[in-house]
């Protein structure tokens, strides 16, 4: 207790002796020189320095708070300036009373010692402030996804100081945010007695810091996240994708003919138009954090922990159809449309980047397919992209050359079978890539401007040929939208009809409901004008489109057709098409209308189609579309009656292709070729004799398989049908509703570009089984399952009385040459194939054709074969045991029914556990090369090699 004078020159006190460094602050003190201080509390830090004196006083003491050494201070020092111990009380009651903070003490366990009285009105009274208990309880427990290091307990536990803690107070009537921080009290012998500390009232600044970060991740106008937040939502997601093998699905969604809404109605009603479009998203998907908008039209779906592409059909359709119905906009009537691209990671990229650039590409692909559809992104979008802008080209040069050409579909009445009218239905044989599709290149023309002039060249072509055509017949020519909003058309039609000399009445325009979307006063006057000319107006693809029935009231339409979507599932168990087709049908009376369904192609769908009463058929049940000439030559032969044919049931549509893909056989994988494709089945070449009824593994590319059961063998192949079926890739295209890691690929070995076309053993550790197969693949197996299909039971008795009946025959004669041969190598010709059979028939060595057959058959070696004993061959599951040698490891191979029953054939002793034996030594030969020198040498091939002759020859099918 002794007063100290400052001495500002070395920042340190000195006493009435003059005596220096005894205390030293580190950061000045505002005063004179010569001020007389007074110490509340001190303390000493550092360690004793040798042979200082002055140093005897720096002992490492505890620091101690100013408060609980004011009562030591002595009252009748000189204190000048100075703080009692009742200043700093009112000092610390002041800034409680504030309101702004308060203070806190615990003891080591971390319960309350001190709390100030404020803090206890703040919270509920379910908040425990009493001593004792937990200061954890004050605040509300951290979110689960938030820094551990940023939590309460764990920053008590480390017992060291700790600044500015964002915690949030428990159970207040309203929320509140306190800026927190602690500093740990030590005793003299340095143990750990607790903290005292206090917090500051930070719930404004942390709410006006929410409320600019609304701003910058969240759009103002309809309250989404924005494109900021879309991109570290997805590289959140992305991290998961990459660490943790999850999986996340992007969608990016353009809205269509919305430019025309905001130019003709103003941007007012554009944004309003885009709050309404955000909430049937926020609606559909059924949460607002997956929805995003990007700017303009532009919106994006980001889906964690979804890959299911059936089930993301099925979310893109309903997308699709929500956003296509009208909208009342400032009693404006508007329809827009939009369009889907999906990507899903990892399959279709590892980034975000590349996972957004990806779906952009399919969203590009559905724009082009007409709009108003999905997309899922694909390998082979980008050689679209250039295809499609070298068709353009085409297309281009095609109608000014007149390289197009019409086709003629018949209408059909149900009554008499009798052909009342055609549609016209444009076709283009190109030079090089032969017929092209309208599918594919109608939306061209429309996106690059060119359906105007092509929709003229065909009513013109169309008007041209009826005329010469008998007078009950009509023709029907579609209309583009695009045509139809354009003043030209009626001008077209006319001199079309004058200069062909038909009759208005027999010219049919069919329209679709594409034609209602702006619904103006400009629309009724096309449709005035037209039915003025005298022409007959037909509703196309009813019930597929965007507009409602209210058209019905004022269109002249003289006929409604039924799109074929309603007519392909409708004979199907459970189908309610049937149901829309009756509807459809009885409204089309009441208004006095006739009826057209489309696409009818098997007899069932007539059956069904003719007693739900529509007036007229159009499909391949009756005719597939005829050229002009064939049509007239009909036409010639006065009324042309047609009586229906197909198939008695509907199957899945197929499609064919030639496609290169994989089959998993056991622990084998095949290279194959897919010839056609359905979402049920395939038809697959290049598998050999796998019997029917055998279950495997077809490889799409693309991390696509799905299991598949082997139907039907023919001589083109094997029919295979699917255990799930495919679903509709929104390109007209079948794919997998799931798909497989990368990562498990990668493990397999399946995961490079060109496995499509290899053959490998996938697995050497022999995993043969289907559900293990499945089990690491991630698919799910059928629900029918027949084992004695997979282990090859099948064989049984008849197999065995096939062998005997095969006793003395060459197994060479079942199998055939190739169609060809692998680069630089030799191939047989049919010949020398007969003169070698022939050469190994007369062998003195009775078992060489068995051999051969059997290294043809199996593709093993031939030591491989010579050193292979009866117990490596399981008859029951098919499968070979080829045990490991010098130059490859331990296997196992799938025998083929051939393959079965040469081995079942071969003498077989006892004493001999070998497969092959020396008939005469009942023991292994030591060598079967002489035999097989001797008889190539009789065939005149001298140079043919085993390994050339299992490159040249495979079973018959």
């Amino acid at each position: 207790n002794r007063v100290f004078r400052y001495r500002p020159d070395s920042s340190c006190l000195s006493d009435q002796q003059g005596h220096r460094s005894l205390l030293r602050f580190g950061n000045g003190l505002p005063l004179d020189a010569g001020s007389p201080v007074t110490l509340l509390g001190f303390a000493f830090h550092g360690r004793r320095t040798p042979g200082r004196a002055s140093d005897r006083h720096n002992k490492v003491v505890s620091r101690r708070p100013f408060l609980n050494l004011l009562p030591r201070v002595s009252a009748d020092l000189e204190v000048q300036p100075s703080v009692t111990t009742h200043d700093a009380a009112h000092l610390v009651a002041s800034f409680e009373q504030s309101g702004r903070g308060w203070f806190w003490a615990t003891d080591a366990a971390g319960g309350l010692t001190y709390l100030s009285a404020s803090i206890c009105q703040l919270v509920g009274p379910s908040v425990q402030t009493s001593q004792g208990s937990p200061l954890t309880g004050l605040f509300m427990p951290a979110d689960e996804n938030s820094d551990v290091r940023q939590r309460l307990p764990f920053v008590l536990g480390k017992k060291s100081a700790f600044d500015k803690l964002v915690l949030q107070t428990a159970d207040g009537a309203q929320a509140r945010w306190w800026e927190t921080s602690g500093r740990p009290i030590m005793s003299e012998s340095g143990e750990f007695q607790g903290f005292r500390g206090f917090c500051v009232d930070v719930t404004e600044q942390l709410q006006s810091s929410q409320s600019a970060s609304q701003l910058a991740l969240f759009d103002p106008l309809t309250g989404l996240p924005n494109r900021l937040n879309m991109s570290q939502t997805l590289d959140r997601s992305m991290q998961l994708v990459e660490r943790h093998g999850k999986v996340c699905a992007v969608m990016l969604i353009d809205l269509d003919r919305f430019k025309q809404v905001n130019d003709s109605l103003g941007h007012p009603a554009g944004d309003a138009l885009l709050t309404n479009v955000a909430a049937r998203l926020v609606k559909v998907v059924g949460d607002t954090s997956k929805v995003f908008r990007l700017g303009g039209d532009e919106f994006q779906l980001i889906l964690p922990d979804t890959e299911d592409r059936s089930s993301l059909g099925q979310l893109a359709d309903r997308i699709i159809e929500s956003v296509s119905q009208p909208y009342m906009i400032e009693g404006s009537r508007c329809v827009i449309g939009a369009s889907i691209g999906v990507a899903v990671a990892p399959f279709d990229g590892a980034t975000g980047e590349h996972l957004v650039r990806n779906a952009d590409l399919a969203l590009y692909a559905a724009k082009g397919n007409g709009r108003g559809c999905y997309r899922f992104f694909s390998a082979s979008l980008l050689e679209v992209a250039e295809d499609r802008r070298n068709l353009e080209n085409d297309l281009r040069d095609a109608i000014s050359n007149g390289d197009l050409s019409l086709y003629y579909q018949p209408q059909v009445s149900v009554d008499t079978n009798n052909v009342t009218g055609v549609e016209a239905l444009i076709r283009w044989q190109h030079p090089v890539r032969g017929m092209v599709s309208p599918a594919l290149f109608i939306p061209i023309a429309e996106e690059a401007n060119l359906i105007e002039r092509l929709g003229e060249w065909i009513i013109r072509k169309a008007c041209d040929d009826a005329a010469s055509w008998p007078g009950h017949i009509k023709v029907a020519v579609n209309v583009s939208p695009l045509q139809f909003s354009s003043d030209n058309l009626p001008a077209t039609v006319v001199s079309a009809l004058a200069s062909s000399g038909l009759p208005p009445g027999r010219l049919e325009l069919e329209l679709t409901e594409g034609v209602f979307l702006s619904e103006s006063i400009e629309t009724d006057a096309m449709f005035s004008r037209l039915k003025e000319i005298g022409v007959r107006l037909a509703l196309d693809d009813f019930g597929t489109g965007y507009s409602s029935l209210g058209y019905l009231k004022t269109a002249p339409f003289d006929k409604i057709k039924i799109d074929q979507s309603f007519v392909r599932g409708a004979t199907l168990p459970g189908s309610r098409n049937g149901a829309i087709i009756a509807a459809i049908v009885a409204l089309a009376g009441a208004l006095d209308m006739e009826t057209t369904a489309e696409g009818i192609e098997t007899l069932d769908q007539l059956k069904l189609i003719s007693s739900l009463g529509v007036s007229h058929i159009q499909g391949y049940v009756y005719s597939k579309p005829i050229t002009g000439e064939e049509l007239a030559l009909q036409l010639d032969q006065g009324q042309w009656t047609l009586a229906p044919s197909g198939p008695a049931r509907q199957r899945s549509e197929r499609k064919s292709m030639y496609r290169k893909a994989g089959v998993i056989v056991g622990n084998y994988y095949h290279p194959v070729i897919i010839r056609n494709l359905s979402e049920t089945g395939a038809l697959v070449e290049g598998l050999i004799d796998i019997p029917v009824g055998t279950q495997i593994v077809l490889d799409f590319g693309e991390c696509q398989m799905e299991i598949a059961t082997v139907r039907r063998s023919t001589k083109r192949g094997h029919g295979l049908s699917f255990g799930h079926p495919l679903i509709a890739d929104g390109a007209g295209n079948f794919c997998t509703s799931h798909r497989i890691s990368p990562y498990v690929l990668s493990r397999m070995g399946l995961s490079s570009s060109d496995h499509l076309g290899a053959s490998r053993v996938w697995d050497v550790s022999n995993s043969v089984s289907l559900e293990t197969l499945a089990s690491t693949l991630g698919l799910t197996l059928p629900a029918e399952q027949h084992a004695s299909d997979r282990t090859g039971q099948g064989l049984g008795q008849a197999s065995a009385v096939h062998a005997r009946l095969m006793a003395n025959v060459n197994p060479l004669h079942s199998l055939m040459l190739l169609g060809s041969s692998r680069n630089g190598e030799r191939k047989l010709t049919e010949s020398e194939w007969e003169n070698l059979k022939s050469a190994v028939e007369a062998s003195q060595n009775s078992q060489l054709r068995y051999i051969i057959a059997l290294v043809v058959l199996t593709g093993v070696r031939l030591h491989e074969l010579m050193a292979a004993h009866w117990s490596d061959i399981n008859f029951e599951s098919r499968l070979w045991t080829v045990q490991e040698s010098r130059t490859s490891p331990q296997r196992q191979i799938t025998l083929s029914t051939a393959a079965l029953e040469v081995i079942e054939h071969l003498p077989r002793w006892p004493e001999c556990a070998n497969l092959i034996v020396n008939p005469r030594t009942r023991k292994p030969y030591n060598s079967v090369f002489g035999s097989w020198d001797a008889a190539r040498k009789r065939a005149g091939l001298d140079h043919l090699s085993i390994h050339d002759l299992r490159n040249s020859i495979r079973q018959a099918w």
